[in-house]
């Protein structure tokens, strides 16, 4: 039914909109369970929508809209027909599930008075006294079968949603999903029904949480460590997610989260030895000497867990201090661990993340990995979120400063996650809304949100005063006795534990931390999981281990075959046709092949000989500038309905994996996705091509914490490949550079690679040796743009079948090399320009030699080629880019090292320019033909060299 049709109709108009959706909702359910008149409309709405479910969506908007609608509200009218007060009581109900969250008791500190929410009151329905004994029918309310009285229905209603659980999720759109939400917490009232054993079980973990942290603090005084006392009841809810996870079929469980609580974690969760923290403490643990480390509270683990299904392994993911980066992180480690167990709902891998309350309103990254929880190249089954909301943040205790929604959580509502906020104080709660969550996850396969609203006991570091900025929040904490005092006092009230068993927890905890012992008896030690990686063969690697890319002509002409082979019936574009027709011309080697028939050549070959693919980004399939078309769309039918076709997942049977996805517009997210997927997918291909290269720059955190660094930092190995097109050809300023500069800097240890083909072969070759050759860096191609189609660029089939990748290629033209005077070296497209002058002008004393590896610098080669000139007196340096950008700064001193003392080194290029490049065309040319010029001219001199 259209919304305007339901505002149009009188008596479904207006605020009776929610009192409508209840009654809806109860028809779908049980016909008969609504009156005559209501049945009558609600078969006609079926029967509009063919038998299917009408959207409920307009509805629920008009219900928050005049939930919102501020000072002027008023109660709502009754609809007609019906007992009015019977009306009433159903949306006093439906208040409570929309916005009952609102009045909950969720602050530890109790220190904000709360007007109350007039919606959520009875008399704002013109109920009272009189009516609390009379008997009304609570409509789909899952605490009963029958009528209730009113009194009654008041008290489950506060009891489920106003006390110490507040519950969000009337915003999703499924009916199944929110009846099973009610059912868990109308059902049980939000309690929790625990036997003795597990109360002391809890006490148990949160006397580990807190002393711990109180240990710490007194033993290695003033040391950072991002304490996460006042949240101790993370970690019961950190077992039970993991005991329930084992217990439904999981065998792994990968963690992201930032610094608060995080060594706590490490020990009382993933068993991490207290030995070894101390020593790390001490500055007594030895590094690996390949490896700069990193700080305790950015450091990674993993170690087996037992839980009543067997034993499940642990992985929390290494940090930086970019807090909520690590999320994609993990996404992508999940996906690859979930692709190798060929678990494909998600049932045996589940990431979970631990956030700040801040950092999870604050950082876009939060949003862009939401996004990808549902799209089909990147969901991991659901992601249970657990904010660890301290109520600051980092120093903002103020929520005016520190987020513009009501809740840290509202995000979340993006992609319809339901959202348990819960009292810290009350961990018994804490760990009923966990298991909830947690079997929301394994149900509905859906992201869910714990907010465990808590409190920061110390400062936002232990060196920090949080009396300067927060003086009346620090009087509540310092008068607040701590969870596990009150909860220890609940329970000896209660007669679960005798009077001085919770200080007796306390001594041994003491006293195995004095010991250096583990305090999670749940962890088997010595295990090695089933199916992980071994790195070995991986490390140690040197970058010019050999790697044979080449293939036979037969082989070439068999693939090439396959890729332009289509089904029958299948109707490509005309274009696309031509495309296909002069693939097939290229693969019986009548034409030289250009770059995209190059790129699915070496994808074709990888996966025929057992090396999976992934390609992702932004409009990958058919490729930014029309040129790879990996995905071939029939023209009439819907992609839906067989209107796709992939060649390169039919080049035969049993063939190695091949994915291409077109990504949603994420760079940072997507990026950190498939860092983190190629982290633990050594054997696959993981590509991400930007769609044009400047678009990096959206995820220049992920390259430099993670891609750069992560195996100096962690020790943690990838082969991630990322395409960055790249080139100047007047596109102005955010469409010609992938900032080279930047990658160049960021070089050093033979940590990352860096290459710039100039030819289809090279390409060809260079995506082979990076799959076959054992060695897994990052390598990180500026690729072409312009060059996809010049002739030039193309090569013939027999530069296939000969030798691979050459990281230098010298110069073509046949010249004396005695009367060469000059050498010009390049990398890129330049090098088409600078040669296409040369040969117009016939100059023959100038060689011209591209660099297509400019990290790690080959330095034989480059030796080698300045050899081959000996009468050469000026060695020149040529780019496009500005003097400030580009090559220039990080490759001189490589250049200097080989050249002879009579040599001297100058520069072809542009000026140094604060912006990447110009925006008008005509100066661009200008400027190109200008450097060409530098590169050739006699007058170019060493002046240049500094510009």
């Amino acid at each position: 039914m259209a919304m305007k049709d339901l505002f149009d109709t009188s008596h479904l108009y207006g605020s009776n909109a929610p009192f409508v959706e209840e009654l809806y909702e109860r028809y779908l359910a049980d016909p008969a369970s609504v009156s005559d008149e209501w049945r009558v409309q609600f078969d006609g709405w079926q029967a509009a929508g063919n038998g299917k479910d009408v959207a409920h969506t307009p509805v629920i908007a008009a219900f928050e809209t005049y939930a919102r609608s501020g000072p002027a509200r008023t109660a709502p009218a009754p609809v007609a027909g019906g007992d009015a007060k019977s009306l009433k009581v159903l949306q006093y109900i439906r208040a409570h599930r929309v916005m009952g969250a609102r009045e909950s008791q969720l602050d530890p500190l109790k220190r904000m008075e709360r007007d109350p929410v007039p919606e959520l009151q009875l008399s704002f329905y013109g109920l009272g006294d009189a009516d609390m004994d009379r008997e009304f029918s609570p409509g789909s309310w899952q605490g009963t079968s029958g009528s209730m009285k009113l009194r009654d229905i008041v008290a489950a209603v506060k009891k489920t949603y106003c006390g110490t659980v507040g519950v969000e999720y009337m915003y999703i759109a499924s009916t199944e999903q929110k009846r099973w939400l009610q059912k868990r917490f109308e059902g049980t009232l939000s309690t929790p029904t625990l036997s003795a054993e597990e109360k002391r079980f809890i006490l148990e973990r949160i006397t580990c949480s807190e002393t711990l942290e109180r240990y710490l603090h007194t033993r290695y005084v003033g040391q950072k460590r991002f304490s996460g006392e006042g949240g101790e009841s993370m970690i019961p809810a950190m077992d039970v997610l993991i005991d329930e996870a084992g217990a439904q079929g999981a065998k792994e469980i990968v963690i992201g989260m930032a610094h608060r609580g995080r060594l706590n974690v490490l020990v009382n969760s993933l068993g991490k030895v207290p030995a070894d923290l101390f020593s790390e403490f001490e500055g007594k643990k030895k590094s690996d000497p390949t490896s700069s480390g990193d700080v305790k509270y950015h450091q990674g683990f993993s170690s087996d867990i037992q839980t009543p299904g067997g034993t499940v392994h642990l992985t929390l993911a290494f940090n930086p201090s970019h807090l909520e980066i690590v999320n994609p992180v993990v996404e992508g480690s999940v996906r690859a661990r979930q692709h190798r167990r060929g678990d494909h709902t998600g049932d045996q891998v589940l990431p979970l993340l631990i956030h700040g309350d801040a950092a999870f309103a604050g950082q876009g990254v939060v949003m862009e990995t939401m996004a990808l929880s549902q799209t089909r190249g990147y969901k991991t089954g659901g992601t249970v979120h657990i904010i660890i909301n301290n109520q600051i943040g980092f120093t903002t205790s103020d929520t005016r400063d520190a987020r513009s929604s009501l809740y840290c959580t509202d995000v979340a509502k993006m992609i319809e996650a339901p959202v348990f906020h819960v009292n810290g104080d009350d961990p018994e709660a804490v760990v009923m809304v966990a298991k909830i969550a947690l079997d929301y996850r394994m149900k509905f396969h859906k992201d869910v949100v714990i907010d465990l609203v808590c409190f920061r006991r110390l400062g936002h570091n232990e060196q920090d005063e949080p009396f300067v900025t927060q003086p009346l929040m620090y009087k509540k904490i310092a008068q607040h006795p701590g969870t596990r005092k009150l909860y220890a006092e609940k329970l000896e009230k209660e007669g679960v534990i005798a009077a001085g068993f919770a200080d007796e927890l306390v001594t041994s905890i003491r006293a195995a931390l004095d010991a250096g012992k583990p305090i999670n008896a749940k962890i088997r030690y010595g295990l090695k999981p089933a199916l992980a990686v071994d790195w070995a063969p991986y490390i140690g690697v040197d970058w010019r281990h050999p790697a044979k890319t080449e293939l036979s002509i037969a082989e070439l002409k068999a693939l090439a075959k396959r890729l332009t082979d289509l089904p029958a019936n299948f109707k490509v574009h005309p274009t696309v046709e031509r495309m296909l027709a002069g693939r097939r011309d290229m693969g019986e080697g009548k034409i030289p092949l250009d770059w995209g028939m190059a790129e699915n050549l070496a994808y074709a070959s990888l996966v025929d000989e057992g090396h999976p693919v992934r390609l992702s980004g932004q409009d990958c399939g058919r490729g930014t500038f029309a040129h790879r078309h990996a995905v071939l769309h029939d023209q009439n039918r819907e992609k839906w309905d067989s209107g796709t076709y992939v060649p390169l997942q039919n080049i035969r049977d049993g063939q190695a994996n091949f994915v291409v996805i077109d990504s949603l517009l994420s760079e940072e997210a997507v990026l950190g996705f498939e860092y983190g997927y190629s982290t633990a997918q050594p054997f696959e291909l993981v590509i991400w091509e930007a769609q044009f290269g400047d678009f990096v720059n959206g995820a220049q955190v992920v390259i430099d914490q993670f891609i750069a660094s992560g195996e100096a930092k962690w020790q943690r190995m990838c082969g991630l490949t990322l395409f960055l097109p790249h080139g100047y050809e007047g596109q102005g300023p955010e469409h010609s550079s992938a900032r080279l500069e930047r990658f160049l800097q960021l070089c050093a240890e033979h940590n990352i690679q860096v290459c710039v083909p100039t030819t289809a072969a090279q390409f060809f070759h260079m995506i082979r040796r990076q799959t076959i050759r054992p060695m897994r860096k990052p390598l990180i191609v500026m690729t072409p743009k312009s060059l996809l189609r010049k002739k030039e660029a193309a090569s013939p089939l027999e530069d296939f079948s000969n030798a691979g990748f050459q990281v230098i290629i010298p110069e073509s033209a046949k010249l004396q090399a005695k009367k060469v005077r000059r050498v010009v070296f390049c990398s890129g497209k330049v090098y088409y320009d600078i040669a296409a002058e040369r040969d117009k002008r016939a100059i023959d004393d100038i060689a011209i030699v591209r660099i297509e590896q400019l990290y790690p610098f080959p330095h034989e080669e480059f030796a080698a080629q300045i050899a081959m000139y000996p009468n050469a007196k000026s060695v020149v340096w040529a780019q496009e880019e500005p003097g400030n950008q580009g090559a220039w700064h990080s490759i001189q001193h490589y250049l200097h090292r080989h050249m002879r003392p009579e040599q001297n080194l100058a520069y072809a290029g542009r000026d140094s320019s604060a912006s990447p490049a110009v925006g008008y065309l005509a100066l661009h040319a200008e400027q190109q033909k200008a450097l060409v010029e530098a590169a050739l001219s006699p007058e170019t001199s060493t002046k240049q060299a500094a510009a």
